[in-house]
């Protein structure tokens, strides 16, 4: 019998559902995964049925209920502190890029919505998602200098918790294609390749048709 269960929406449209389970199955949580197909118009009473506000995902592990992304995040390094570099100055830095990511980048997020089916390039490119563009690739390009050597993510070798905030950014660009730099690149590629993240692609392209959101697949 699992320790809980992790709610989450649609794989194929869903960014915070794919932080959270990113970051469950990285510190290995024995959870049960409940999908919930997305409602539009919103909210999805399904979902407002299992989760306080609402919104996915919604975690609930041994007596313990939490939600939005980041405070999942938090939970699962409580249980895997890999989750958050070992280092203190390291560590501080994840967690204001992974609050920055949590709590900003709008324009991005409206203009360049995460379908992990569709190429949506070259549209999206509006001034403020390419303001927000320009910043996470400030954002990463410092955190690798600072914290990066040794390996292709944001802080090394190891894949973790600010790469589980950012992983759904990479799916936007890969799916839309904005201009990027070289070293964006690279870690856009380390970022897919890696297992988890190629386990969320493979489960998200195998949902069935009937899953599919018209207000995703089309261009507003």
């Amino acid at each position: 019998m699992s320790d809980g269960t992790l709610c989450i929406g649609n794989k194929r449209y869903s960014s915070w559902s794919m932080r959270g389970w990113l970051a469950v199955r990285l510190a290995k949580l024995d959870v049960a995964e409940i999908l919930i197909r997305f409602v539009r118009p919103g909210p999805t009473p399904a979902i407002a049925d299992r989760s306080p506000t609402g919104l996915v995902p919604y975690l609930e592990h041994k007596g313990a209920k939490i939600w939005e992304s980041l405070a999942i995040c938090d939970y699962c390094a409580e249980i895997d502190s890999s989750l958050w570099p070992a280092d203190r100055i390291a560590r501080a830095h994840a967690r204001s890029i992974s609050a920055e990511m949590h709590a900003g980048f709008r324009d991005l997020r409206m203009a360049m919505w995460m379908n992990l089916g569709r190429d949506f390039s070259p549209h999206g490119r509006t001034p403020g998602a390419l303001a927000d563009i320009a910043r996470i690739e400030t954002l990463w390009a410092e955190t690798r200098s600072r914290f990066g050597a040794g390996g292709p993510f944001l802080f090394g070798a190891t894949f973790g918790a600010a790469d589980a905030m950012y992983a759904p950014v990479v799916a936007r660009f890969l799916g839309w294609k904005p201009e990027l730099t070289a070293a964006s690149k690279a870690y856009c590629d380390a970022v897919r390749a890696h297992p988890l993240v190629a386990e969320w692609y493979e489960q998200a392209m195998a949902e069935p048709e009937s899953m599919l959101i018209e207000d995703y697949e089309t261009l507003k």
